[in-house]
């Protein structure tokens, strides 16, 4: 059983069609990056069409990797097309002629190489959006490097800050680069099919990861510039080091993450942990004086929470009005109230599955409610239904197709 998400419709306005109805997009995208852009689009109304090699995309050849497949490919139709036969290649040129978007996260060359390429398809039609995503762009000494999230992490320099100063540098946990980039590549694909509404040509856009990531150093950077030697991992503490406290602080019950960010937050703090005179403190009493005796800062911090569970703590903060948020467990998260009341998070009966928790779109447009999550397609599961619909092929010429290996 799929839970149905929250409604947006609100104050008796009249239902709305979500932004992309009407749109057909082919989706080339493939593991992390191109999926969760095709997912953004499908969650906004897009006809989404996931198009695999006959074998499938690389996440289907691992066990494991079903669950990231449900996650990014809810709501989209399937289908296989063999770009290595001139007929699987005849058939993706008929169905660009009748799409608004082709999205694809090969390495760049790949799509020119098969003679399907943006100028190639865009003379076919020219009001297409053909959006490309790569590791390091079209352009440039290193646009043929092999890039996954992690190594992207590495050339981004996100390693180089994360982890604490005494160790080597870790990656984030999260495929920090991989998201960052199809939600990038979301924000180009509708940039440009803004444009068309008011030009009527379409356009290629691109997006590189290693582009995406610079902007997220901006804290980092400061301290960079301040001294371009220094060690730029901080912990658990702010990436410029400009902000105390600011870290994750031991509870009774595991660990809580509270940061001060307006002078204003540090006395709330400090009457909350039932010491008020620490708000007027002149050593305590500006971002800079903390700053300058952190490890101080913290240990009062600390004295306070580690005698208090995570959630007498969360009372205190919503209390006295200081950002704090414990540190969850992903099966706290998975749980979490919050979100599946919101419509985020749903209970999915998959079929290869069973019930998992699936996401849905952040991106909320009010008077109109979020669409219901659909498992992920089969591979090839609307070959049929999707070469009949959009190209007029009749059940004869679909078989005759198939076996000629076009899919």
């Amino acid at each position: 059983m799929t839970t149905n998400p929250t409604t947006s419709v609100t104050n008796d306005l009249p239902a709305r069609d979500l932004p992309l109805a009407g749109l057909t997009v082919l989706d080339l995208g493939q593991i992390y990056q191109g999926p969760y852009c095709g997912f953004l689009l499908a969650m906004a109304g897009a006809d989404v069409i996931k198009i695999e090699p006959p074998h499938g995309e690389p996440v289907r050849s691992r066990r494991e990797s079903l669950l990231p497949l449900a996650m990014l490919n809810s709501n989209k139709r399937g289908i296989t097309l063999n770009f290595k036969t001139e007929q699987g290649r005849s058939v993706f040129r008929d169905l660009v002629a009748k799409a608004d978007v082709v999205l694809e996260n090969f390495m760049p060359g790949v799509m020119e190489r098969l003679g399907l390429g943006a100028e190639a398809l865009l003379e076919i039609n020219p009001r297409l959006i053909y959006a490309s995503a790569s590791g390091y762009g079209t352009s440039g000494p290193n646009r043929d490097h092999l890039a996954m999230d992690l190594t992207i992490q590495a050339m981004s320099g996100a390693m180089h800050v994360t982890g604490y100063a005494d160790r080597p540098p870790v990656k984030a946990g999260p495929a920090i680069s991989d998201f960052l980039g199809g939600i990038h590549l979301y924000g180009a694909i509708v940039t440009a099919l803004l444009e068309r509404e008011r030009t009527g040509r379409g356009r290629t856009a691109e997006i590189a990861m290693q582009d995406a990531m610079y902007p997220t150093l901006a804290s980092n950077l400061t301290l960079y510039y301040e001294d371009p030697k220094r060690n730029p991992r901080t912990g658990n503490k702010h990436g410029a080091l400009a902000m105390a406290p600011y870290n994750s602080y031991l509870a009774k019950d595991g660990y809580i993450a509270i940061i001060c960010v307006t002078e204003g937050h540090w006395p709330a703090l400090c009457e909350a942990m039932g010491h008020p005179e620490l708000g007027k403190h002149e050593r305590y009493a500006t971002h800079t004086s903390r700053c300058e005796v952190m490890s101080e800062v913290d240990e009062l911090v600390t004295s306070w929470t580690s005698n208090l569970t995570r959630a007498e703590i969360m009372a205190a903060s919503q209390a006295y009005r200081f950002p704090c948020a414990p540190v969850r467990t992903l099966d706290e998260v998975v749980h979490d109230r919050h979100m599946h009341e919101r419509g985020m998070l749903s209970y999915v009966d998959h079929p290869e599955l069973g019930e998992v928790v699936l996401p849905n779109s952040p991106l909320r447009f009010h008077q109109s409610a979020p669409l219901v999550l659909k498992p992920n397609p089969g591979l090839g599961e609307h070959n049929n239904a999707v070469l009949s619909e959009l190209l007029g092929l009749s059940a004869a010429a679909i078989d005759t197709l198939r076996q000629q290996g076009a899919f």
